[in-house]
């Protein structure tokens, strides 16, 4: 959530700000600012609710000075209504001179806002962040430096936080505080940059610093400092970005998602680039750290919010079945409040896109300090989560811009299949023969995803003719039950219309009693191919919800003659191994879920209230 970009250098500053904030708007936003100091020496601010192109309209009406130096926002309302007057940035000091943005919430705002309130302070907008603003003002008028009044109010500000600051007197700074929130800096030439992630200044260069925990940047024109809370000078490594702006942008295609979706094939080859060979075997040098400990495993939790933790419960069945390992999925907000048994012998692997997400953060942090390993699964180059994890499994599916995953969840997917296949090799738990038959397998996915993708027109037709439902229902069982969930948040997010995934063997227990003529019921069945498939049992049900009037619709392996007798309509997925199936079978929901929303007129990439990464507990 929020979306954060800084500037100093010779471009012209607003095009930079706006720029980035709208490389930026995916992570999901309801007001948008910028503040200058302008070649006279003068600060500057516009800020508006809504959508970016309103402030680019006011600003394009009336435009702000030239200038080469800046700070811009994309606000996601926490502390305040999304009003002009809680957008971001905020001015701290009678003298309005310090202007400030602020990604997070400041737990003790309170606290706070009544020593300034006591002091005379008059507050102009509802937000905890307005209170920052004022306490490093009020600093900078006692001391006149503002490094060390930056240092000092963060160190007494509680919570999660990036903010960054400038000011009208010291017209060629910006300064920045990260503490659980994401930071990255652009190192350009003569130019630098700062944003909530690279997205924000990768139109201008590919060379990033991730800022750690509790360290505050110094960013000038020709000079990058870090120094942590207390001063202290730190030093960073550099990376290089491995996408440019064009991956990010729509290319023709009608939104975010539907690029992203189309984008599957390329996204799942490239997360097993280099780590899969032609005759099926994994390589995965990113766990060379783990090495020596994975044989010695006897359990893996796995920790994840949403889309990412209907990924990890495929990743379970094919972790336990190849790997022979216990596995668990937990909600990563929910783990450490129950205290959890770790030890030295369980592998934590925290799945997340953007490797940000604050819950699977604390708790990854809770499952290191109780002594267990951490294995991280991400989509963002030097994201926290990456940095704090004992090792990283990069799911390299490119920018990911709809709030609504697609092309990240498959390719988690993928990654999990890979550390399934390494672990099984590591613990000799299968033989090396079977499991390169499995790898070879994998390899045919990129073509088979492309394959599915071809009755993409079928699915929209079916999906438009679903506009005015009031509720859909979803079924399936084995590695087909997580994707009928994952179907169901789909729908839920895209459509706003209310949906459930159920594990079909359930349906008996309860669910059936939801069923009522013309219900929609969307079935993942299982391979009628496998010799221990579910495929007859789901039939079963497939039959059950008919004779109730249901309207069915089946995702369904070729070949599968009762799925078409019993159905509606089928969706056929090409043939493949029963635990590789979810990566198919996903594909025709994900396209469902977005063209009924299409037909609602809805906004795809930007459903109301989410945001694309959660940032705050």
């Amino acid at each position: 959530m929020c979306g954060i970009v800084g500037y100093v250098g010779p471009k012209s500053t607003v095009d930079v700000l706006l720029g980035g904030l709208k490389r930026l708007e995916y992570r999901g936003y309801d007001s948008a600012g910028v503040s200058v100091i302008d070649t006279e020496g003068k600060l500057a601010t516009r800020k508006r609710a809504g959508k970016l192109a309103i402030l680019v309209e006011d600003i394009d009406n009336q435009p702000l000075g030239e200038a080469h130096i800046g700070i811009g926002h994309t606000r996601w309302a926490t502390h305040g209504a999304p009003t002009d007057g809680n957008a971001h940035p905020h001015l701290g000091g009678d003298s309005k001179k310090l202007s400030l943005i602020h990604n997070g919430i400041i737990e003790n705002f309170a606290e706070l806002k009544s020593e300034l309130l006591e002091a005379g302070v008059s507050f102009a907008s509802e937000t905890d962040t307005e209170v920052a603003a004022h306490l490093i003002a009020r600093e900078f008028d006692k001391t006149g430096d503002l490094i060390e009044s930056f240092r000092k109010v963060v160190r007494r500000l509680h919570g999660a936080f990036t903010i960054l600051v400038m000011h009208q007197d010291v017209p060629d700074l910006v300064l920045a505080a990260r503490r659980n929130a994401p930071l990255v800096i652009g190192l350009g030439e003569g130019e630098n940059f700062l944003g909530s992630d690279v997205a924000a200044f990768v139109e201008h260069t590919k060379r990033a610093i991730a800022v750690g925990q509790d360290e505050i940047v110094i960013l000038r024109q020709n000079d990058v400092a870090i120094e942590n809370f207390d001063g202290e000078s730190v030093t960073r490594d550099e990376f290089l970005i491995d996408w440019d702006a064009s991956a990010a942008s729509k290319g023709g295609w009608s939104s975010f998602m539907a690029k992203e979706i189309a984008d599957q094939p390329q996204s799942v080859g490239d997360t097993m680039m280099g780590r899969l060979s032609s005759d099926g075997t994994v390589h995965l040098e990113e766990l060379a750290a783990l090495t020596q400990k994975l044989p010695k495993l006897d359990r893996i939790i796995m920790v994840a919010c949403g889309t990412a933790a209907y990924a990890a419960e495929v990743g379970k069945y094919a972790i336990e079945s190849w790997a022979r390992v216990p596995v668990s999925v937990e909600l990563s907000h929910e783990f450490r409040y129950r205290d959890p048994i770790l030890t030295s012998s369980t592998l934590v692997v925290a799945v997340s896109q953007s490797g940000e997400t604050m819950d699977t953060l604390m708790a990854t942090r809770y499952a290191k300090e109780s002594g267990a390993m951490v294995l991280t699964i991400c989509n963002t180059q030097g994201a926290t989560l990456a940095r704090e994890a004992d090792a990283v499994l990069y799911t390299h599916a490119g920018p990911e811009v709809a709030v609504a995953s697609t092309k990240a969840f498959t390719a988690q997917i993928v990654s999990m299949y890979l550390l399934a296949l390494h672990l099984a090799k590591a613990r000799n738990t299968r033989a090396l023969s079977d499991l390169q038959e499995i790898g070879k397998e994998l390899l045919k996915l990129p073509a088979q995803i492309a394959k599915v993708l071809e009755q993409g027109k079928s699915v929209a037709e079916l999906a438009k003719s679903f506009k005015d439902a009031k509720t859909v229902l979803f079924l399936g069982r084995h590695v087909g039950f997580p994707i009928a969930m994952e179907g169901a948040l789909k729908l839920k997010e895209l459509a706003y219309i209310h949906s459930e995934g159920f594990a079909a063997g359930e349906l008996k227990h309860g669910p059936i009693a939801l069923i009522e003529k013309g219900q929609p019921v969307i079935v993942v069945v299982p391979s009628p191919n496998d010799p221990d498939s579910l495929n007859a049992k789901v039939i079963s049900n497939i039959q059950e919800v008919k004779a109730r009037g249901a309207e069915v619709i089946a995702i369904a392996e070729e070949g599968d003659l009762e799925a078409a007798k019993y159905s509606a309509q089928v969706f056929y997925v090409p043939k493949a191994h029963q635990m590789l199936l979810p990566v198919l079978s996903v594909v025709p929901l994900q396209i469902f879920a977005l063209e009924l929303s299409a037909a609602k007129g809805l906004d795809v990439d930007q459903p109301r209230n989410l945001a694309k990464s959660v940032t705050v507990e």
